[in-house]
């Protein structure tokens, strides 16, 4: 393919509670197995982008252990393959990264090195299938400089004032972009995937940084919206990002529609980094209703409308409701578990109760004992 991917996996949220304490926001677990930022790796790879860069920052330690091997994703490769960045510290640079315009210009030699034509940018912390073939193709047809991927606020089931709104003309081209307006002008959202030319890239990064403009919305493309072709690109698939607690559970049990997981899973397939447990086993007094059950995991008791992860045990007794239980975590004997999010490695003793609400679920952190 004619272009290079950058994959920004530098985030974290507050609105994500405890859960972005001990991880980034694209090494969020998903679906039972996989992680957030497989959903773009693999639409990197499964689109022939065969030179990726993952630019991280906060909490990345489990991040890059996902990432030690770049075989799951075709990326192991003599030509090309996966990079990661990550902040550090120089004689002429003594700043984390201070914005996504900043995290890409501190690494910019990746882009000087390289030889594609194209750059495609996108977020690690959310969940789709893109073919970014289909979207090169459509910038390169519309002449574009810069093109933005948006889709309807109301298909997505989002509020456009927590997002970047853009407006178009008939032909797409860009006539506005407001970044999470109290008026929003428009119902079209930014979902933070890019394709530029990598000399334009270059030249606006050079221009931008020396000067104190770090961000990339509002320093590279408003800047320059005036002088620039710019146009946006409707994406029509199923599209969520982990930016809060709701996002997150909404995001797995998305998983539990028949539509929504038979366009996750169907063919070129999301890939992860693979685990070597046995298969789940469900006991004789065992009950399973609309769940997805990680491999590993081990079930006496009651599990409906849930996402259980690796070597998750709930016994005899137990039962677990509209929740999300993650890796190696103990559900004891008569426990009630609803509209809850359980991180890994946590325990709920014998007969205790951990209910939320459907709005506003419970959260128990990693390794907490209740």
């Amino acid at each position: 393919m004619k272009a290079i991917g950058i994959i920004l996996a530098g985030g974290n949220s507050e609105r994500l509670k405890s859960l972005c304490k001990v991880r980034a926001i694209a090494a969020m677990p998903v679906a039972s197995s996989y992680r957030a930022i497989d959903f773009a790796l693999s639409n990197m790879s499964n689109s022939s982008i065969n030179k990726v860069a993952v630019i991280t920052q906060y909490n990345s330690r489990s991040l890059q252990d996902h990432l030690s091997s770049a075989k799951w994703w075709d990326l192991d490769r003599k030509e090309g393959g996966l990079y990661i960045f990550t902040p550090f510290l120089s004689s002429d640079n003594n700043f984390w990264f201070r914005g996504v315009a900043d995290s890409i210009y501190q690494n910019i030699s990746f882009l000087q090195r390289s030889h594609e034509p194209y750059v495609v940018i996108a977020s690690g912390e959310a969940i789709y299938k893109m073919d970014y073939q289909k979207l090169l193709d459509y910038h390169i047809e519309k002449g574009a400089d810069i093109t933005i991927v948006t889709k309807n606020a109301d298909e997505a089931g989002k509020d456009p004032h927590d997002y970047g709104v853009v407006t178009y003309d008939e032909d797409m081209k860009l006539t506005g972009f407001e970044e999470k307006p109290i008026e929003p002008k428009g119902n079209d959202i930014s979902l933070g995937i890019y394709v530029i030319s990598r000399p334009l890239l270059i030249k606006l990064l050079e221009n931008a940084i020396p000067k104190g403009y770090y961000d990339f919305v509002k320093d590279i493309i408003l800047r320059n919206k005036n002088h620039l072709n710019i146009y946006g690109y409707r994406f029509d698939g199923y599209w969520n990002t982990l930016n809060s607690v709701e996002a997150y559970m909404q995001t797995n049990m998305d998983f539990l529609k028949p539509e929504i997981l038979a366009e996750l899973k169907s063919e070129p397939y999301i890939t992860t980094k693979p685990s070597d447990d046995p298969p789940a086993k469900l006991n004789s007094t065992a009950e399973v209703k609309n769940s997805i059950i990680g491999t590993g995991t081990i079930i006496d008791g009651s599990v409906s409308n849930s996402v259980l992860f690796r070597k998750v045990t709930v016994a005899e007794g137990a039962t677990v409701n509209n929740s999300i239980i993650m890796k190696s975590s103990y559900i004891g004997k008569g426990c009630v578990i609803e509209n809850a999010i359980i991180d890994k490695e946590a325990v709920i003793s014998d007969g205790k109760q951990v209910i939320g609400t459907a709005e506003d679920p419970v959260v128990i952190t990693k390794g907490q004992v209740i």
